[in-house]
């Protein structure tokens, strides 16, 4: 039996009549006819009884009909999710990314992608660059975003997507918020909120005041730029972080001013070595759709 057997018999099944079934289904009657006799060879039982030319359904065939209108409903549903795959509307996307990306960055680019991609599923987790990685890896996600400092690992794809430069966050009645560029002998006996020892921004930061020969007074240290905002709202210290943090703060509490040396580094799409699916492309443009705004705000240069 085929597709079209199955068809015919239940639009014979719903509409009572070989016309009305040759009607609904837009051929001719004969052909209707020539399916329907197919299809009853091919159960191998009796589904009609003929009287003068007519038709009639017999009990075995209201039974079986159940069975064919799922088996028809199921074959629409595979139909219908083919062109949602084909067209990126369905399928499923897990995301790995450092925290400071889940706070800011990806909220906007999720938000709007589900617009787009209703049917899509997403599962996001906030990590370090480490444990994003390590998930890569892993199979645990699908894309991973983060920063590029020092990382050289062939196992993984990287495409950067916009470069940053680190920022000195202060409050606004700070000394030195008056000054547009900080260079780092100017904060000399400041108090610092920083990221935890090991991560890549915070062992960058690290060697960059090492060069400039004196140690800095670690007032707090934390995991996530998040929690740093926070702390600097509150006078607790500056902080030397990511410029996504000033997305954070309230600017009435907090100002970001340029620091120097500097510190750049790139905002990046992870991926293992396989070909993306059609939906994680989708979603690669949706993050590059969203990059005008981030360097319009000073989060990428």
């Amino acid at each position: 039996m085929n597709l079209r057997e199955l068809e015919s018999f239940n639009a014979f099944m719903t509409y009572g009549s070989v016309t009305k079934a040759a009607q609904a289904m837009n051929i001719s009657q004969p052909m209707v006819s020539r399916l329907l006799n197919n299809f009853e060879k091919n159960v191998g039982f009796e589904l009609f009884s003929r009287k003068r030319n007519q038709l009639t359904a017999t009990r075995e065939a209201h039974q079986f009909h159940a069975t064919v209108l799922r088996s028809l409903n199921a074959f629409r549903e595979v139909e219908t999710q083919a062109r949602a795959i084909a067209n990126d509307q369905l399928g499923a996307i897990r995301i790995a990314a450092q925290p400071i990306y889940v706070d800011t960055y990806l909220l906007d680019v999720i938000a709007k992608f589900k617009q787009a991609h209703p049917k899509v599923s997403i599962s996001i987790t906030d990590t370090g660059l480490e444990g994003m990685l390590d998930m890569i890896s892993n199979r645990q996600c699908d894309l991973g975003i983060g920063i590029t400092l020092d990382l050289q690992d062939p196992d993984f794809l990287v495409t950067p997507l916009g470069q940053s430069r680190a920022v000195c966050l202060m409050p606004v009645d700070h000394r030195l918020a008056k000054f547009e560029t900080i260079d780092i002998d100017l904060l000399r006996g400041e108090d610092f909120v920083e990221l935890a020892i090991g991560s890549p921004l915070r062992t960058k930061i690290d060697y960059i005041f090492q060069v400039a020969g004196w140690p800095r007074k670690i007032a707090v240290e934390a995991r996530t730029i998040r929690t740093i905002s926070r702390l600097v709202e509150r006078k607790v210290g500056i902080s030397v972080s990511d410029p996504f943090a000033a997305l954070l703060v309230d600017t009435g509490k907090v100002v970001a001013r340029t620091l120097t040396p500097t510190i750049e580094w790139d905002v990046a799409l992870f991926t293992s070595s396989r070909e993306l699916s059609a939906v994680e492309k989708s979603f690669l443009a949706f993050l590059r759709a969203e990059l005008p705004h981030l360097r319009a705000s000073g989060c990428i240069l």
